[in-house]
């Protein structure tokens, strides 16, 4: 799978009228929450419904790959009980929906720094990947304690592990190959719910060429309309990477 994967700021990926990655930033459930007088978690429980419904999509439009950001690395400075309640819906959804996922040839993975869960939690993680590690329908990564500071530092110790003689002359590729999402493609579609515009240190290497779209909709309220809107703004973008309009040839993109 590695050798077909190309760099955006070393090649020109192929695109279609539907990205093969979607990546999410799932914002906006608190302020779901608190706009109906309920509780944050309600939110984050709500917002479990909507991630269901945007997998289901994604296997509907042919999406072969699906980022979603679940708990930043910094979101550990959210107040103690809400980062407690957040942790165990993850392993609760972890346990209720892997034999759907698998039942629909889903592999599901886990990025980020696994070193703050406790035991139980990393098993349950470890388990539900195992299980479905042969399925090939729809990538779902998770990003959990995940920063993209903290993967690229990552990568370049396990770099520089791997050729403890070498003191220079590393590329681009030496790199990338072990950040988190090494074996699939970069995302096509960044997707941020709940009208904020920015990264918020989500997969600062891959989101190089990767085109963006905001939306003021909260993450429990982004159905199917929603998805379908973001799909089609991405249909409408002129993917150049680094080349001018008139070097384009529609539905001809040389490969490196």
């Amino acid at each position: 799978m590695l050798s077909r994967l190309i760099s955006s700021t070393r090649g020109i990926p192929e695109r279609g009228d539907v990205p093969e990655h979607i990546a999410i930033v799932m914002d906006g459930n608190g302020r779901w929450a608190r706009k109906r007088l309920l509780p944050r978690v309600a939110g984050h429980k709500r917002g479990l419904e909507t991630v269901r419904k945007v997998v289901a999509r994604c296997m509907e439009q042919g999406v072969r790959h699906l980022t979603l950001f679940a708990f930043s690395s910094e979101n550990w400075r959210r107040p103690a009980d809400e980062v407690s309640f957040l942790m165990q819906l993850f392993m609760q959804a972890l346990r209720e929906e892997v034999k759907k996922l698998h039942k629909n040839n889903i592999r599901l993975r886990v990025i980020g720094d696994m070193s703050r869960f406790d035991a139980e939690l990393v098993e349950t993680i470890r388990e539900a990947e195992a299980l479905t590690a042969g399925n090939d329908a729809l990538c779902l990564s998770i990003a959990a304690n995940y920063g993209g500071r903290w993967d690229i530092v990552n990568a370049v110790n396990v770099m520089l592990r791997s050729q403890p003689d070498k003191r220079d002359g590393f590329t681009e590729d030496d790199l990338s190959r072990h950040l988190c999402l090494a074996d699939v493609p970069e995302p096509d579609l960044y997707i941020r719910t709940g009208g904020e515009q920015r990264v918020s240190n989500f997969l600062l290497w891959q989101l190089a060429y990767t085109e963006f779209y905001f939306t003021d909709c909260l993450w429990p309220d982004f159905d199917e309309e929603a998805f379908a809107k973001a799909i089609e703004s991405y249909r409408k973008r002129e993917r150049r990477f680094g080349r001018t309009s008139e070097q384009l040839a529609p539905g001809s993109i040389k490969q490196d």
